[in-house]
């Protein structure tokens, strides 16, 4: 009996350096712009637009990433802000994405088909379309000047997707598991904390970090729209305070825009640990 051929899965050696190439390539794009707003935070203002172009700066220091606080004294207060908005948006929308999807991923009812439909078709609307009607509804509920008229809109923007993207994999999750527990006595609900959540949690971890990410990128028309109140701004709007009457400055706008940025690194690296760890697990299992 022959032996089978253990180079049949492996690729040639040009084709790696073709794959490391082009992964490299669009690496290459993608961080472009991060390293040279980086570059930028490191140069003095007066050496923005100096020639010939220089990719290091010649005097590189931090000293932007310190007199940004001065120049905007609630920076702290709109990053914070951010990360507030964000993560409340984030908690309520897993809790109410979670059981509709188990109930779309499992129950047949009337309506579910349109009613996936409809989801599909919201994601379809920008949302500058639905401002008016939303500041009309924040208005009538009292929530203008407050955290939740920026929580409330995030929330019904990352449902729609949300709940499809974990009813798609909660499909994956076999029958067999909740009729056992069915058999056995257990509720519906204990059944669906005990053997589905568990589970699901790599699901959940993707809906998490799109729900977080979409609605600190989403904070900015928010905030213009239902908010006044400084004390409420969240970090996007904030930054409008780097830009002068005839100037920008540039250096400490790029280096408030990373100290913002970085709450979103640590977040989808936090999860992403999980996320990884969850699913081998889950295919390692016979």
């Amino acid at each position: 009996m022959s032996k089978p051929n253990t180079m049949i899965d492996r690729y040639r050696w040009y084709e790696l350096a073709g794959i490391y190439a082009g992964v490299a390539l669009f690496l290459g794009f993608v961080l472009a712009p991060f390293v040279e707003g980086f570059l930028v935070s490191l140069k003095p203002l007066t050496h923005l637009f100096s020639s010939p172009y220089r990719f290091w700066p010649e005097k590189a220091s931090f000293d932007a990433y310190f007199t940004m606080w001065e120049r905007v004294p609630l920076l702290g207060r709109y990053i914070f802000n951010s990360i507030l908005i964000a993560s409340v948006g984030t908690l309520i929308g897993v809790i109410l994405i979670t059981p509709a999807a188990y109930a779309f991923a499992r129950f047949e009812f009337r309506g579910r088909g349109p009613l996936l439909g409809a989801f599909l078709a919201v994601n379809m609307f920008s949302g500058a379309v639905l401002l008016i009607p939303l500041f009309r509804l924040m208005r009538t509920l009292g929530l203008l000047n407050t955290y939740f008229a920026m929580i409330v809109p995030g929330v019904a923007f990352i449902i729609p997707t949300g709940i499809w993207l974990l009813r798609t994999y909660m499909l994956r999750i076999p029958q067999e598991l909740e009729e056992a527990a069915l058999a056995d006595g257990a509720s519906r609900f204990y059944t669906f904390r005990r053997v589905i959540l568990p589970l699901a949690m790599p699901g959940i971890s993707v809906v998490a970090i799109y729900s977080f990410l979409t609605i600190y990128a989403q904070q900015f028309i928010y905030a213009l729209t239902f908010n006044s109140k400084t004390e409420y701004m969240p970090l996007p709007v904030g930054l409008y305070a780097f830009f002068g009457r005839q100037d920008v400055i540039w250096n400490e706008l790029m280096a408030a825009s990373f100290l913002g940025v970085l709450p979103v690194f640590v977040v989808f690296i936090f999860l992403q640990r999980y996320l990884v760890a969850g699913m081998t697990a889950g295919a390692l299992k016979t």
